[in-house]
């Protein structure tokens, strides 16, 4: 007996998702003969993104396992990461095994363990130690020696054993600059998270560089999170500074907190840019104008590497960087002349 849907409406949503007709959705559901390869994983690929389940027959046999190691899922940016890097590792038959972070949790190198013990074919690090300048970069050497396929994202060094698929932070800290200064801005501060971080360092670089010359330098570095960008804004407002640059969405949240806090108006009265682009960002009061992450093409070109990693075509040892996007809503505004 071939596989039916028990509501046309379903056949008729997986068609329309497709691109194809009724007549092909039914044929690749009942794995009968006639549909191209394209054809049939589109319609694959519509089953799995509407939620249908797929028949038994067409059901991908997991190729293995493979580690994605992220940081604690509190910044939106994170589990966005791993939707797509789970997503895709699935659609080449891959089963993500998701370890995640957080204070006085699992450490990197326990899960690590964890997974090692668990024969994964593959490891992807979000945002991990090797972010961290204070962190020894040998324990990446040490995996890969024993040949262990692995793919970084986000926080390049050079002694890194495999590829790394970056934001350029140098970049997004001039962008956003660059617009706070065309509002007519000149006292604007850098509002980022401990300094021993790589995109820490490199938005603080890219901020200097874009602010030399043209304005007075106020940097505030602390911890990440809506607190720490709150305190950080204090003393930023403090200094008189009109335009807050923030090295995450959250700061920033945290930012318009502190300036609301002491009766500010934003953008009226300070303006404040994100970074990320996170979900459900558009939709704060103001709507967030931040710097994209184009995490989509980052987290697609990560795995890719990984498993030509895994085929035995390693990319090189290098980092690959993504350009940020200004998404411009409504946190920033013309600065007020006094």
């Amino acid at each position: 007996m071939g596989y039916s849907l028990d509501m046309r409406a379903r056949l008729s949503d997986i068609a329309r998702h497709a691109g194809v007709s009724e007549a092909t959705v039914s044929r690749v559901l009942n794995d009968r003969p006639g549909v191209g390869s394209a054809t049939k994983q589109a319609v694959l690929t519509a089953l799995d993104v509407l939620g249908y389940e797929r028949p038994a027959a067409l059901r991908q046999h997991s190729a293995g396992l493979i580690g994605l190691v992220v940081p604690e899922l509190e910044n939106p940016i994170f589990p966005l990461f791993a939707q797509v890097i789970s997503t895709q590792l699935a659609n080449n038959g891959y089963t993500p095994v998701l370890c995640t972070q957080s204070p006085g949790g699992v450490t990197e190198d326990e899960y690590v363990e964890m997974l090692r013990e668990r024969r994964v074919a593959g490891i992807v690090f979000v945002s991990g130690l090797h972010a961290d300048t204070t962190a020894d970069v040998g324990r990446y050497q040490k995996l890969a020696d024993g040949g262990l396929p692995l793919v970084f994202v986000n926080g390049y060094m050079d002694q890194l054993p495999s590829p790394c698929f970056s934001c350029d932070d140098g970049v997004a800290a001039k962008l956003g600059v660059e617009h706070l200064l065309s509002l007519g801005h000149r006292r604007i501060g850098l509002v980022s998270g401990p300094e021993r971080f790589i995109p820490v360092q490199r938005k603080r670089a890219g901020y200097l560089a874009a602010i030399e010359g043209r304005a007075e330098p106020l940097v505030e570095l602390t911890m990440f999170g809506v607190e720490g960008g709150a305190a950080a804004a204090a003393r930023l407002l403090d200094s008189g500074a009109t335009g807050i640059l923030c090295g995450s969405d959250l700061m920033a949240l945290g930012a318009i907190r502190e300036a609301r806090a002491r009766g500010l108006s934003v953008p009226g009265d300070v303006s404040i840019v994100g970074y990320d682009d996170s979900p459900l960002i558009a939709h704060t009061d103001p709507p967030l104008t931040t710097l994209r992450q184009p995490v989509r093409p980052m987290a697609l070109a990560a795995v890719r590497a990984l498993l030509d990693e895994i085929a035995g075509h390693a990319a090189p040892s290098t980092e690959y960087l993504f350009r940020p996007e200004l998404v411009v809503r409504a946190s920033t505004g013309t600065a007020v002349t006094t």
